[in-house]
């Protein structure tokens, strides 16, 4: 058996520590602990905003950053990416001493801060080729609290694509919080150009 990336390519499992022989998945506590941890943190940070799009857009325009489509690093310290800023953080990795501190507990800031002060990869940096072998959703897999109950594993700080979503949703519903404006306050007598 070989390796795969689930879910968000960069993390690779052996195949024979994921899947039965009969190709099913294997129960979560016979999973061994280091690829049993990335699971459940893919869990967690599946949909997320790519790290370097956010650190563009903030949070007030968290709807410009593009879905994380690749992780590396450790999980608790992983930096999330999206296609077009892999690059960056490749360059940043190879050539700016990330590898020399990859593992550690500073490894995410680090990136953040270089990539935060503007440094980027040089135009036509080369990305790292995946293969792509399996689907791009996670198993369904037992319920990690199941395991890690209070673990630090299953909570993340990241912001989150729903959040927003959910806040919309309730200014579509009357709730006038969000921009200060209410149906109360058109006015509909006025003659408005076409």
């Amino acid at each position: 058996m070989g390796k795969v990336s689930i879910g968000l390519r960069g993390w690779r499992f052996d195949e024979d520590e994921l899947f039965t022989d009969a190709g099913g998945w294997k129960p979560l506590e016979e999973i061994p602990r280091e690829p049993r941890h990335r699971l459940v943190r893919l869990q967690v940070v599946m949909n997320k905003p790519c790290d370097a799009c956010y650190l563009i857009h903030g949070e007030e325009n968290k709807r410009q950053c593009r879905p994380a489509s690749i992780v590396y690093g450790e999980p608790l310290d992983e930096v999330l990416l999206c296609d077009e800023h892999e690059a960056d953080f490749l360059f940043w990795f190879r050539e700016r001493g990330g590898a020399s501190i990859a593992g550690e507990e500073t490894f995410r800031d680090a990136f953040h801060e270089w990539f935060d002060d503007g440094d980027r990869a040089p135009d036509g940096y080369g990305g790292m080729e995946h293969v792509e072998e399996a689907p791009e959703e996670l198993p369904d897999l037992r319920d990690p609290e199941d395991l890690y109950e209070g673990e630090d594993l299953l909570a993340d700080e990241r912001p989150d694509f729903d959040d927003e979503a959910d806040a919309d949703a309730g200014d579509a519903e009357g709730d006038d919080a969000g921009d200060g404006l209410s149906v109360d306050d058109l006015d509909l007598d006025r003659e408005y150009p076409t």
